[in-house]
């Protein structure tokens, strides 16, 4: 491997999807994404469809920023927004799909993370279109994706600015790199401008989310978002957090899956399917850490973690924790919707797992302090399940 953490032996060509996440993107973000990563002959005709994508887009762009500008503010009006916080394939979708049912809930649709710089006006014009044009599940599981399915901000957001960690799927040459900028925004290599630049572009998300759906308050799921809590709290200081926490020898085994089935889809150079194993390993404990001390002076209805497993068994009992110690109320009355859900996903089935020996060793080496912490007990080298959402 060289220094980027890479086997130069092990990689494979880059065949980008056409349909890339990128093709949101604006001129500006492309520009600097295309200086700071050489991409292969082979994907300059994706990049000129990304580039070709965005300046066709570039005057209905404009008149969104306008139109979004003229408007009253509706962050400033908003309840405190609530962030689920938990590593990648923490649970963390489940609880955000749950969570989403409460109308007085914002939150990004595929249409708003695909189309970020234009959903509110072109989006809505397009929307019969592109609702055909969605997957039928997500690329890492069976969960379906439909015109209404909550997503996560940071696919927009990695095409409205430079510093997002999916950088590190569309350019795998910098891989470790990109992470690393994406997820420990304190990094010595993040410009000041870049971050500046990153929290602008979530505040003007964010007021474009509330202008889209009538809900006042912010719901907001990002896996990144576990180890940037104090960045966080410094845009909005009253903000909410629930973390959930997983059984860490499934989060591991599922992350990898992870890498390993959005590589090939997303990556615009050839990429080592495993370069990201290590970054993994490392990650996890570093972004706790900064969670517990980025949190520890938080009141009880401002922070409140749960398990999963929790969740997964008695998952009405889980959501009216939360909605009482972080003070959301209503929850009688939005519960006929929650459990609404839970029956739709009755039939779900979750991907199977087989954990061997040298898999588990990893974990215990890397990750032992957290298994230690919520009780988790090695599994037999055997068959368990995970995936994300459950009937309960």
């Amino acid at each position: 491997m060289d220094r980027t953490g890479i086997n130069k032996m092990a990689l494979q060509k880059p065949r980008a999807t056409w349909n890339h996440p990128l093709l949101g993107a604006d001129p500006g973000t492309l520009v600097r994404l295309a200086a700071a990563n050489r991409v292969p002959p082979a994907m300059w005709p994706r990049l000129a469809a990304f580039f070709g994508a965005a300046l066709a887009r570039a005057p209905l762009s404009l008149a969104e920023r306008a139109w979004t500008g003229m408007r009253a503010d509706p962050l400033e009006g908003a309840q405190a927004p609530v962030f689920i916080l938990g590593h990648w394939r923490s649970g963390t979708t489940h609880l955000f799909n749950l969570m989403s049912r409460d109308p007085r809930f914002a939150w990004p649709d595929p249409i708003a993370t695909g189309l970020p710089w234009d959903f509110l006006l072109l989006g809505r014009a397009l929307r019969p279109l592109l609702k055909r044009a969605l997957p039928e599940s997500r690329l890492i599981d069976n969960v379906e994706v439909n015109p209404d399915s909550p997503q996560e901000d940071e696919i927009a957001l990695a095409s409205m600015q430079d510093l997002s960690y999916y950088h590190a799927l569309y350019f795998p040459k910098k891989l470790v790199e990109h992470f690393e900028r994406g997820a420990f925004l304190d990094n010595d290599d993040v410009p000041p401008a870049a971050l500046r630049r990153r929290a602008r572009r979530l505040r003007h998300y964010s007021r474009k989310l509330l202008l889209n759906m009538p809900g006042d308050t912010l719901l907001v799921k990002n896996p990144i978002y576990t180890g940037q809590v104090a960045w966080l709290r410094s845009l909005w200081p009253d903000a909410r957090f629930v973390h959930i926490h997983r059984n860490p020898y499934v989060v591991f085994d599922s992350t990898r899956n992870f890498y390993r089935k959005l590589l090939p889809a997303y990556a615009l150079q050839p990429f080592d399917a495993e370069a990201a194993e290590p970054v993994i390993l490392d990650a996890y404990p570093r972004m706790l850490e900064r969670l517990y001390a980025d949190t520890e002076d938080l009141p009880d209805d401002r922070f409140i973690e749960i398990a999963y497993d929790d969740l997964d068994k008695k998952p009405l009992e889980c959501l009216e924790d939360i909605y009482d110690q972080l003070g959301i109320g209503d929850f009688e009355r939005q519960a006929p919707r929650f459990s609404a859900y839970l029956e739709s996903i009755r039939g779900y089935r979750k991907n199977p797992h087989r954990f061997d020996p040298a898999t588990l060793d990893k974990v215990d080496a890397a990750w032992g302090p957290w298994l230690k912490r919520w009780g988790y007990s090695r599994p037999e080298a055997a068959a368990a399940s995970s995936g994300t959402p459950s009937a309960g």
